[in-house]
């Protein structure tokens, strides 16, 4: 069962690893030595502990969360693609080598309202610069037939990584 209890998560130094991670890392030249003072291990333990999340998928991937306006680029789009379902593959992965993608992924159709199965996230200093990008992946990437829309930000309502409920004592949604 996907949703069950994993013992991993029963050590409180676990527990107080993924609420000292989950926020950020802190920006300074040796974040998991500090963070290791805080939970009183060593740096090495704590990089251990995160990589046996890891190995065990209680940790997907670590990454960075970009305040892409505040860098200057004000045009943010997802772009959904109606690829055929056999180059689905190829051209995710032809589109994943561009620097400007930030997400890259396929989803089932949803026929007959929706017809698209593959995503793609694209940053701009503009809505010009998007769409030059977008004709960019088109034409690298063989696209003979350009069926795609592009979905322009608006607003942006949250920027975070993932925070557990659970290891904060708080009612769990899912149980």
């Amino acid at each position: 069962m996907p949703w069950e209890r994993r013992p991993e998560l029963d050590d409180p130094v676990q527990q107080a690893l993924i609420r000292a991670i989950e926020s950020g890392l802190p920006l300074v030249a040796r974040p998991y030595a500090q963070i290791g003072e805080q939970l009183r291990i060593t740096e090495e333990e704590v990089i251990h502990r995160i990589q046996l999340l890891m190995e065990n998928d209680l940790i997907k991937r670590m990454g960075v969360v970009v305040r892409h306006g505040q860098l200057g680029y004000k045009a943010n789009a997802m772009v959904v693609w109606d690829i055929p379902d056999e180059r689905v593959v190829e051209i995710g992965r032809c589109f994943s080598h561009f620097p400007f993608i930030t997400l890259c992924y396929s989803r089932p159709r949803r026929l007959p309202q929706w017809r698209y199965n593959l995503f793609t996230m694209i940053h701009g200093r503009g809505q010009d610069e998007v769409r030059a990008r977008i004709e960019t992946l088109a034409d690298h990437c063989a696209l003979d037939e350009k069926r795609f829309e592009v979905l322009f930000s608006r607003r942006c309502f949250k920027q975070r990584g993932a925070r557990y409920a659970s290891l904060r004592n708080e009612p769990d949604p899912l149980k």
